[in-house]
């Protein structure tokens, strides 16, 4: 399964579209198999969910995304896990141990 995080700093970003970066890591027997960054191109829409289809996501990781985005990932087949928040690290090792829940989207459209 491969995951893309939002992240500003060393923490899991708010806003899916308005993050730095996206730490993408393969994940396979509870192992993190490949972990990279991949730069954010900026906000604009449709844009970011083709980004992370071209690699080849399965799952994106963020306190909050808007609605069209949330569509656009759905008719991909890609699964978000929002209303994430704290540090990156943290959010990696609970999705390598199968732990990660989300909870409510913080992003507000």
């Amino acid at each position: 399964m491969k995951f893309a995080i939002a992240v500003d700093g060393d923490q899991v970003a708010s806003h899916f579209g308005r993050c730095e970066c996206y730490q993408i890591i393969d994940v396979s027997d509870d192992q993190i198999t490949n972990r990279y960054r991949l730069d954010s191109p900026g906000h604009a829409p449709g844009q970011l969910p083709e980004l992370l289809n071209g690699e080849d996501v399965d799952y994106v990781v963020a306190g909050g995304m808007g609605p069209m985005a949330q569509q656009h990932f759905t008719q991909m087949g890609i699964e978000t896990i929002l209303g994430v928040s704290g540090l990156l690290e943290d959010a990696i090792s609970q999705i390598a141990a199968a732990e990660l829940v989300g909870g409510e989207d913080q992003c507000v459209h």
